[in-house]
């Protein structure tokens, strides 16, 4: 049947490809021309306004791969500075390794892994940071970025990993850390960078990134961007989206600065549904954690268990307004005020193992859905700078924030049970059933067929939950200066987190609602030692905290918003106390090779010392505990002029303490904890082997990841190997090429507790043509 249309409808991207590509060919051209008559010193004084005005973790040049500090200023130190584990990932990091999406992006990160959605937790990014879910907690230029979507690269610049608990910086959840990224702003200067990318399963992407200086302080610059993908060894899977990303800025290099940025995404994908897992003979409730499941597909890999009808629809907005004013030399005020909104419309065939299926080599088809809507106003006002005080020097960040969200979820009716049979079908799937017998909605595990003529009928479901929220908060950060070698960072977060829902039928009746007031107090505190002026040594303690409703539904909620509804529609007896994160850590970090490569270890330990588990069948209570400790590495920068290297390596030792007296989750005490590898590690490094010409590799190593925390699903560990060649045509132009999954390793890079995982795409081959003015 045709595919059900979006409730919101997403236009094709065909035209704005066209667009880019018109633009890169007349660009280019006028460029060449204007760039013949010009000598080589017309661009110096621009280079010398791009490094000066340039907003964030800034290399010390645009092609290293070392950064010196964070974007936000409520980092009040340089990273070397900084007491706990942060790392940016910067814009020559992203281009060499041919990242696509922030998913690429953070696979340069050991600690970080991805999990799963389906339909209740839904499709979107789903990173873990030290084991803990940070779907929830990845942020815009310092504002929290609400909303479950896939989200792009082309137009930012970093990405900052803070891990470890990070309620102080962010506010609530941040329980493993989070992310920021820093999206690209309009700079003084005149700047042209447009591209294609051509290569393998039809991949085609093109980009533009413009700048262009229209007064002594004012400039504007416009980011577009065009991709069309299938997946490396896998079927029908595809991706299509389409975005742009203008900037303006007034008053650069005055006292008086205001920016006005706007992101447009839009996209239109098959989503991937996944592997399903092995399944014992005695069914899922028949897994044990001493022989855990694994995806498998019947023997080949590539095999896709959807349908026809599947379809996933994407769209965010997002407007900033920022004014910042130096009121002297050292104190600066900035005020930030957003407008967000991103929804996500799909309906996704998962592979489902709870029909008795699986183990007799079929699968049943299961439609997950959703259609929802989440809008986002957050005004941030933020005071920092530096002073003295009896002599010491403080360099301090404060401010305020309220912000209001709401969030809006519910989902299409698929019927399957539209062909006349026995009810056995509705409760069972084996091979007898397969094709016409179920209606399609029973296939072969070695076998599917995607296009199965499948006539069951959709139609909108308009039941669901609204959820919105409310958030005060006021806090103050301080890097203060006893002597030169010693220093003391502190923080303070107060937030005031007011979050209530409303279920209702199709028809609009009310069926359940329910309300919380949280109110939190955060914090960090760190002594750092510098033996000398390029190293340091540090200790520090921080916490987080989840309240109930932390995510608004667009997660997975562990604190959610009361509880299960009984009978009459009344929630279940709860303690609704946010989540609490402690922790604890000890690292040093040194500036070596004349502060060209930054070294940086680090010994943590991650408490969640009540956790909301359920105590009985009437009721919930926050006293569960888990815990991650382990150690971290990592290395960048240039270890010569011409070698670079961005690496990394994590161990991560996790454990379900106490899951609370309910016997189901009393027997996980002592399991690993999902999604939390004991060992990863990163290498990405180039070498310049003549002025013209780059070549670099690069291996990532995950190693086995649990499911769920009853340690019955799991998914192997892996080692990909990816390589790079660039060369300069042109002082204008270049060319690279990179080749992702080397060697064609068939791993499974996404772990849902139950039913599948999803597999990573094969080998990959990316030719790119990038044009520089």
């Amino acid at each position: 049947m045709a595919r059900q249309p979006a409730q919101v409808p997403v236009s094709s991207p065909r035209l704005l490809a066209s667009a880019i590509g018109v633009a890169i060919t007349a660009g280019s051209a006028g460029h060449m021309v204007f760039a013949a008559e010009k000598t080589d010193s017309k661009a110096t004084g621009n280079a010398i306004a791009l490094d000066a005005t340039a907003i964030t973790g800034e290399a010390q040049d645009s092609t290293s791969y070392q950064v010196e500090k964070a974007s936000s200023p409520k980092y009040t130190a340089p990273l070397v500075d900084t007491p706990r584990s942060v790392t940016v990932i910067p814009q020559q990091v992203l281009k060499d390794t041919g990242a696509l999406n922030m998913q690429d992006a953070l696979r340069t990160v050991p600690g970080i892994t991805f999990g799963a959605g389906e339909g209740g937790n839904p499709q979107g990014d789903r990173p873990f940071i030290r084991g803990f879910d940070a779907q929830g907690d990845t942020y815009l230029d310092g504002v929290r970025d609400t909303g479950s979507q896939s989200r792009e690269i082309f137009a930012v610049e970093n990405i900052e990993v803070s891990k470890g608990p990070n309620s102080a910086i962010g506010g609530r959840g941040a329980a493993g850390g989070s992310i920021n990224l820093v999206s690209k702003k309009a700079h003084l200067g005149n700047s042209f960078d447009g591209g294609f990318t051509w290569g393998s399963d039809q991949t085609q992407r093109y980009t533009m990134d413009g700048n262009y200086q229209f007064s002594d302080t004012a400039a504007g610059r416009l980011n577009l961007m065009s991709h069309e993908s299938n997946v490396a060894g896998r079927d029908k899977v595809d991706y299509d989206r389409w975005g742009i990303a203008p900037s303006l800025a007034f008053g650069l290099g005055t006292d008086t600065r205001v920016n006005l940025d706007y992101y447009h995404l839009e996209s239109n994908d098959t989503p991937d549904s996944g592997i399903p897992y092995t399944i014992p003979a005695g069914g899922s409730a028949a897994r044990t954690k001493s022989s855990p499941d694994k995806p498998y597909a019947g023997g080949d890999h590539s095999n896709f268990y959807g349908l026809d009808r599947d379809f996933r629809k994407g769209r965010t907005d997002t407007a900033t307004f920022a004014i910042e004013h130096d009121l002297s030399d050292s104190l600066t005020i900035k005020n930030t005020l957003r407008h967000g909104t991103s929804m996500q419309d799909y309906i996704l065939t998962q592979p489902d193992d709870s029909k008795g299926n699986v183990n007799n080599g079929s699968v049943w088809r299961r439609a997950n859905t959703r259609v929802s809507n989440t809008e986002t106003t957050t005004n941030q006002t933020d005071l920092f700078g530096n002073f003295y005080v009896a002599g010491f020097k403080n360099s301090f960040s404060t401010g305020v924030e309220y912000t209001r969200e709401e969030s809006s979820k519910s989902s299409y009716n698929v019927n399957t049970d539209t062909t006349p049979r026995t009810s056995a079908v509705t409760t069972n799937c084996n091979p007898g059933l397969i094709g016409a017998a179920s209606g399609y909605n029973c296939t072969s595990l070695s076998n599917p067929t995607p296009n199965d003529p499948w006539n069951g009928a959709i139609s909108r479901n308009y039941a669901g939950t609204d959820t919105q929220s409310d958030t005060y908060a006021l806090y103050a950060f301080d890097t203060l200066e006893l002597s030169e070698q010693w220093l003391v960072n502190m923080g303070l977060r107060y937030d005031h987190f007011e979050t209530g829902y409303k279920t209702y039928t199709n028809a609009g009746r009310t069926t359940s609602k329910g309300s919380d007031t949280s109110e939190f107090v955060t914090g960090q505190f760190g002594i750092v030692y510098k033996p000398a002026e390029n190293g340091s040594i540090y200790a520090s303690y921080a916490t987080s905290a989840t309240p109930p409703g932390n995510t608004l539904g667009e997660g997975q909620e562990g604190n959610p918003l009361g509880g299960t509804p009984d009978r009459n529609g009344n929630l279940l007896k709860s303690d609704m106390e946010p989540e609490t994160t402690k922790n604890y850590e000890i690292g040093t970090k040194w500036d070596l090779l004349n502060d060209r490569l930054s070294l940086t270890a680090d010994i943590f330990r991650t408490e969640k010392e009540n956790a909301r588990v359920q105590v009985d069948t009437t009721s919930y209570e926050n006293a569960g505990k888990t815990r991650v400790q382990g150690i971290e590495l990592s290395a960048s920068g240039k270890i010569t002029d011409k070698w670079q290297v961005f690496a990394g390596y994590a161990y991560m030792d996790s454990e379900q303490v106490d899951g609370g007296d309910l016997p189901a989750n009393k027997a996980n005490n002592g399991n690993e904890l999902p999604n939390t590898p004991k060992n990863s590690a990163s290498l990405w490094t180039t070498y310049q082997v003549t002025p013209k010409l780059t070549i670099g590799g690069g291996a990532f190593y995950v190693d086995d990841v649990f499911g769920s925390v009853a340690n019955t699903t799991m998914v192997d560990s892996y080692v990909r190997y990816d390589a790079m060649a660039a060369y300069k045509l042109t002082k204008n132009v270049d060319l690279q090429l990179n080749v992702q999954n080397l060697t064609n390793e068939t791993y499974y890079d996404k772990a849902f507790s139950t039913h599948f995982a999803n597999q990573a795409a094969g080998r990959t081959a990316l030719l790119s043509t990038n044009f520089h003015f």
